[in-house]
């Protein structure tokens, strides 16, 4: 097999997006439009991707990393012109160039693979990727002989009547072969109405040479779309929703309504797990089998275990065991690791936390940058106490222990093995092993104190 490359074209500014944010940084399904194009390409088994990059470039290339390498296309001069920027990287390479655009989120991979093989299959110098439009209004229009030999590419704005009739429309996704390509894209003139070089008089430089041109049409529409503005964002998140929806359930996953449900393409959810409607899948998460999860959940960049349950709850940047129980209302703030078994009620809030298997803290308790060992129960109300103004610091409770209702732990402080601390202490000395703490003021009653304040 020939040699691949891939160049996505990330270098316009978007205007019509009307936004301070790169257009190909938009995200679509949480993840930006160009990664969503970079990740696809970098499935095709490529020996170089170059993206050109211009408005936002170190923030595009802060995304990317080190997936890609990149060229700099200092003023948008036409597609031409930015696919020329990849000569350093490309020009003396033998293979076969496919260029991208970087606001194009839906391609698969799938689809490149298949206009790659018709490629490779038609001898051509050039594949163009096509589609079917029910309005090809505004897209360039593939023409072909009798034969069904590609013949040229007429723009919408300079097609006649009989050519607008036709709805097989360039969608703006080729491959080359890279050798004609850098050659013969020196050839291309700027001198048209808009005073750029277009990537498409490569395509006529060729046929007028004699190479051969192809095309192949995808039977997917919509993995063509082009995102220019707000309008187009929001088809894009819908048709890319459905899709990783769709998939989810092939794989044996029960939506309970899938069109108010919304998962990250990078999460992997085991079988039998139920999602309800109202969550939100962020990131790379890893959900078990058999799980239950929503309804109105947020889960970013966790791990879930198999059979947890998850109801009305945040999870974030977290590890939750298996035969997990959290919420409603829970918080699983960052790096806490919840072990197996364990309950998190309703109001509970977990950060920075190990909490240990079987334990329970089962409803309005703050437990921060703590250490809770197997088999506790954190009473309602308790609170490790972690921060001073300054500084932050470690609760440990040990296996066992019984954490009285409406105690305050003042970190940094222990609580032994088996020990208990009775219901309204604060502690601030260490437990000793299956000791009792009590430490709350002494209950005085002063007799009919509220009617001699009457009388007053």
């Amino acid at each position: 097999m020939d040699k691949r490359f891939a160049v996505i074209l990330a270098a316009g500014k978007g205007t019509r997006m009307k936004s301070k944010l790169y257009k190909v940084l938009h995200p679509v399904c949480g993840k930006p439009m160009v990664e969503h194009v970079a990740d696809q390409a970098l499935k095709l088994s490529l020996a170089k991707l170059v993206t050109i990059v211009g408005h936002g470039a170190e923030d595009v290339k802060k995304q990317l990393g080190d997936r890609s390498e990149y060229a700099l296309q200092e003023e948008q001069l036409g597609t031409a012109h930015a696919v020329k920027q990849a000569k350093s990287f490309l020009a003396q390479e033998k293979g076969t160039t496919i260029v991208i655009c970087g606001d194009t989120p839906l391609l698969t991979a799938e689809t490149m693979e298949a206009m790659l093989s018709e490629h490779q299959k038609q001898q051509a110098k050039v594949t163009i990727l096509t589609a079917h439009a029910d309005d090809p209004t505004g897209y360039g229009r593939i023409l072909r002989d009798e034969t069904g030999a590609v013949v040229k590419i007429v723009e919408h704005k300079d097609a006649n009547d009989a050519e607008r009739q036709v709805n097989e429309i360039n969608t703006g996704t080729y491959c080359f072969s890279n050798e004609d390509l850098f050659r013969v894209i020196e050839q291309v003139s700027n001198e048209n109405a808009q005073g750029e070089y277009y990537l498409p008089d490569v395509i006529e430089i060729l046929k007028n040479e004699g190479q051969t041109v192809a095309a192949y049409q995808t039977p997917h529409f919509e993995e063509t779309l082009g995102v220019n503005d707000r309008i187009a964002l929001s088809q894009a998140e819908q048709f890319m929703k459905r899709r990783i929806n769709h998939q989810h359930m092939k794989n044996g996953v029960t939506l309970i309504d899938p069109e108010n449900t919304y998962i990250s393409p990078d999460a992997v959810i085991g079988e039998d797990t139920m999602i309800y409607p109202g969550t939100v899948i962020k990131g790379n998460v890893k959900i078990g089998a058999d799980a239950t999860i929503g309804p109105n959940t947020e889960i970013v960049d966790s791990v879930i275990g198999d059979r947890t349950v998850i109801k009305q709850s945040v999870v974030c940047d977290s590890e939750v065991g298996v035969d997990v129980t959290i919420g409603p209302f829970a918080h699983i703030r960052p790096l806490s690791k919840i072990g197996d078994e364990v309950k998190i009620g309703n109001f509970v809030e977990i950060k920075k936390t190990v909490f240990g298997d079987r334990s329970k803290a089962s409803h309005l308790s703050y437990i921060g940058d703590a250490e809770v060992g197997t088999d506790v129960n954190l009473g309602c109300g308790s609170i490790t106490v972690n921060y001073d103004g300054k500084k932050k610091f470690l609760t440990k409770i040990e296996d066992g222990a019984f954490i009285g209702c409406n105690s305050n732990l003042v970190a940094p402080v222990t609580v032994g093995k088996g020990a208990y601390v009775a219901a309204g202490s604060t502690v601030t000395e260490d437990v000793p092993q299956d000791a009792l703490s009590i430490a709350r003021a002494r209950q005085v009653n002063k007799e009919d104190y509220v009617k001699n304040i009457h009388k007053k």
